[in-house]
């Protein structure tokens, strides 16, 4: 396979929608001192969600993460102390927003013993105290693989556990700074372990050089590992500093792993090109709990 990048296809252009719902919600964010991964990440998302959907991704614990994964826009860095006052604050603009669902993402700090599992559940019991029809998505890092930490999280019972696996195996130590493929699918198994009726998620960006066998075995791994939902989408290079691009999906190819995926198993998938973790988040949950529900009804009958 080449490793010269290709030309950026007319299906990946976007749609700009600065109207009030957009101001109005970038505007709460510098007020409270909040971060979305919508910004920092450079999401190519964000004028659909923040101006037509009205929904966005909470950053939380700083905007400095303590990896350089080759593949992701925010800043690297040392990050600051915590911020015990984030999670009201976060709480208070979902109430504001009077959001359905809200996602809970990140940064990896593992200068941090419990990985920011504690201010992370924190947040998830502030928004149920403030937004209580509210769902949450939580999406943490490995938090350096402690099962103490993900305990700490999933005790607090967020409505989704999101944890992305990012690239095929063979690509890992080249994409993620300190993460491991297999890590990541045991944090994933431990979740639903310790939670099964919680959904599980995992992500997975293409056009870094992966074949279809690999993103097909991918599958295979998440499934094997009790995820019940998977997203994919187009990996964007960010700037020229990040690995570049190496191949362009067509929209035909991202529906054809969709239905791959369904047959595989997963209760829900959301491919495309624009595609990331978060999108149409909203609509996933419910199908998701209504998987899960089956399942075990079909488990008791059959017992």
């Amino acid at each position: 396979m080449s490793n010269k990048p290709e030309r950026k296809p007319e299906w990946l252009k976007i749609k700009l929608n600065t109207n009030e719902s957009y101001t109005g919600l970038k505007s709460l964010m510098r007020e409270k001192k909040l971060h979305t991964v919508c910004e920092e990440a450079r999401c190519p998302n964000i004028h659909e969600c923040w101006a037509e959907r009205r929904t966005a991704t909470f950053m939380i614990l700083g905007d400095t993460c303590t990896r350089a994964c080759r593949f992701c826009a925010v800043k690297t860095g040392l990050p600051t102390e915590l911020d015990w006052a984030e999670p009201e604050r976060v709480a208070d603009s979902v109430a504001t927003m009077n959001l359905k669902h809200v996602v809970i993402t990140v940064v990896a700090r593992d200068d941090l013993k419990d990985g920011g599992a504690g201010v992370l559940a924190e947040t998830i019991r502030a928004i149920r105290r403030k937004s209580p029809f509210t769902s949450v998505e939580v999406l943490p890092s490995d938090m350096g693989g402690v099962l103490e930490n993900l305990k700490i999280v999933m005790d607090a019972k967020p409505d989704i556990l999101n944890h992305n696996i990012e690239t095929v195996e063979r690509l890992t130590p080249r994409v993620r700074a300190r993460a491991k493929y297999q890590r990541s699918l045991e944090f994933l198994r431990r979740a639903k372990e310790l939670q099964p009726q919680i959904p599980t998620k995992s992500s997975l960006m293409i056009g870094l050089g992966e074949t279809k066998e690999e993103i097909l075995a991918t599958m295979d791994d998440l499934r094997a590992n009790h995820v019940d939902i998977m997203t994919i989408g187009q990996y964007l290079q960010p700037t020229k500093k990040h690995i570049p691009v190496i191949k362009y999906y067509h929209p035909d190819e991202f529906k054809e792993l969709k239905e791959i995926a369904m047959e595989k198993g997963f209760s829900h998938c959301e491919s495309g090109p624009l595609v990331r973790s978060s999108y149409h988040a909203d609509e996933q949950v419910n199908e998701a709990t209504k998987h899960i529900q089956l399942q075990g009804d079909t488990e008791l009958k059959n017992a």
